[in-house]
């Protein structure tokens, strides 16, 4: 195949031309999450000729992400990620390699996977993996090309790389973060799905400027648009020394910092998977699943009753419980927030939040029947 005519109308561009395509043919770019932003981040950059893409992503498709994840159809629902955008990334760009990784990311996986990629790409959804994707690139000196969406505004900015003498990280946006409770996320108040494909295009646009050298890319800034009144705007960020003290200074803190812990340290009732094996067998208890209708991965293990979270302050009055509640989501998130919802209208109930939600209640009772069929 004649790589030059795949690439010609970039080779044709003043500033970038073969230079510049060699280096991104030898470019090595780790996307954390091929949702919304992750599925435009990665179709762009494996159609502008990144020579290797690395995907971290434990999920699967839900036909919820099909408004805005472009690189899933409806015959993938079910279907693990990581392997369907492979399929389609290879399809797109054989001349490419790509690194699947359908794992949960975690401090003890992060160095592992992190430390063979130029930069990173952070596409993932929840406070926990922000700080912890964070803390690993600057641990390694890797460039982070931070998104976020929600509603109908996006940000996109450049971390840990240096200019004019200032490195900034995540940390310095958010020294601490927000509230689980109170802090939204797109499960709950939604997103336009465009959006999405624009942040995300932005990011690979800003990843091809970090290697190939071309242009400005948003260092130490952060860029936000609002599609509604189609305003963008730009805001520097600066060191914040003083509020540092919380990350990790080296590899062996890093292994050790519970980052479910520093983003809910505020919270109680959360309830281990290994806890509520344990009451669920012990006490009559009321099982609520807060995820939407369509999100999998389905439960078949034990009996819940399903109550969406878009409709959960309404209709939990209704609903007979037990006197002891575990309410649980994908990841643990909405979860919290249904909690909150629930203790201020039965004070008097006993309730708790399933730690990780189902994904890792899935992931740890697979883990123990491995071990269950060795022994």
């Amino acid at each position: 195949m004649n790589t030059k005519n795949r690439y010609q109308r970039q080779l044709q561009l003043t500033g970038f031309g073969k230079k510049a395509q060699d280096k991104l043919a030898v470019a090595k770019i780790l996307l954390i999450g091929a949702g919304g932003l992750g599925c435009p981040a990665l179709q762009y950059l494996a159609g502008a000729g990144v020579g290797t893409l690395g995907i971290v992503d434990f999920d699967t498709v839900s036909i919820t992400n099909l408004h805005r994840q472009t690189l899933f159809t409806t015959a993938d629902i079910g279907k693990s990620k990581v392997e369907v955008a492979a399929k389609r990334l290879k399809a797109l760009n054989p001349e490419i390699s790509i690194m699947t990784y359908p794992t949960q990311l975690t401090n003890q996986n992060a160095f592992d996977i992190i430390k063979d990629y130029d930069l990173v790409i952070d596409g993932s959804d929840n406070f926990s993996t922000r700080y912890l994707v964070n803390d690993a690139c600057v641990l390694l000196n890797k460039p982070l090309i931070y998104g976020a969406v929600m509603r109908f505004e996006g940000q996109v900015g450049v971390f840990n790389l240096e200019n004019n003498n200032l490195k900034t990280n995540y940390r310095d946006l958010f020294p601490t973060p927000p509230d689980a409770v109170s802090a939204s996320s797109c499960n709950e108040v939604g997103v336009l799905g465009v959006l999405p494909g624009i942040i995300g295009t932005w990011q690979a646009s800003e990843a091809i400027k970090i290697i190939t050298g071309i242009g400005t890319p948003l260092v130490n800034k952060i860029l936000t648009l609002n599609l509604l009144n189609n305003k963008v705007y730009e805001f520097q960020l600066t060191k914040n020394n003083q509020l540092q003290k919380d990350s990790p200074k080296d590899k062996n803190d890093f292994l050790s910092y519970n980052y479910d812990w520093f983003c809910n340290k505020n919270l109680q009732n959360i309830i281990t998977v290994e806890a509520f094996d344990k009451l669920r067998k012990e006490e009559d208890c009321s099982i609520i699943d807060v995820r939407e209708t369509g999100d999998t991965p389905i439960i078949s293990e034990f009996e819940t009753q399903k109550l969406p979270f878009s409709c959960f302050r309404e209709s939990i009055s209704d609903k007979k419980l037990n006197q002891t509640v575990v309410l649980l989501c994908q990841s643990g998130q909405r979860s919290l927030k249904a909690l909150e919802l629930l203790k201020k209208q039965q004070p008097s109930l006993k309730v708790f939040s399933l730690e990780g939600g189902i994904t890792e209640w899935k992931k740890h009772n697979k883990s123990r029947q491995y071990e269950q069929s060795q022994t």
